[in-house]
């Protein structure tokens, strides 16, 4: 009898003891905050991902539950250069140690080179997915050449009117200076 692993609900021991896989093709849609980073969240991007259980001997010797994480998504952004949208491949391939708790996973994350995380029986793989893909987001998206070319200029004429209205400061005190040599 195989055992059948839920992404939302995942029991990282029992998935890395079965050397288990799991697989989705995924609505963007389906992570929310991952959709509200999209330009258009309505568009029709999906997440593609696969997730791989190992368990590993540890330095005690002791079985420790590891886990592959691939996953890809093309994700509609905005351009900080030209405004307009563009599409970026976001990619994760990594490799997830788990720790028995949140201490000892916070602890060893400090000093480890891959990402260690607390074990749990119900792990939230879509989750994980979520964060990572959003780490992947640049900071600036932008093309590589824009489509149109980028205007570097901006008038506002609201402003410039508003300038020419206001006085100059300097007139103000030639005024008041002219008013009392003329009295005096």
């Amino acid at each position: 009898m195989s055992k059948e692993f839920v992404p939302g609900r995942l029991d990282v021991n029992g998935f890395a003891d079965a050397a288990a896989t799991l697989s989705g093709n995924d609505p963007v849609s389906g992570f929310e905050r991952l959709s509200a980073e999209l330009a258009d969240p309505s568009a029709d991007a999906t997440v593609r991902w696969v997730a791989t259980g190992q368990s590993r001997s540890g330095a005690d010797g002791a079985p420790v539950p590891w886990l592959h994480l691939d996953a890809q998504a093309s994700a509609p952004l905005i351009c900080q250069r030209c405004l307009a949208p563009v599409e970026l491949a976001l990619k994760v391939d990594r490799w997830f140690r788990f720790a028995p708790d949140e201490a000892t996973a916070a602890a060893e994350d400090e000093v480890a080179d891959e990402d260690v995380l607390a074990a749990s029986r119900d792990f939230d793989l879509h989750a994980l997915i979520e964060d990572e893909l959003l780490m992947e987001i640049p900071v600036t998206p932008r093309h590589e050449v824009c489509p149109q070319p980028t205007r570097l200029s901006a008038a506002d004429p609201d402003f410039d009117g508003a300038e020419a209205a206001r006085p100059n400061p300097f007139a103000v005190l030639g005024a008041l200076r002219s008013d009392k040599s003329d009295k005096g």
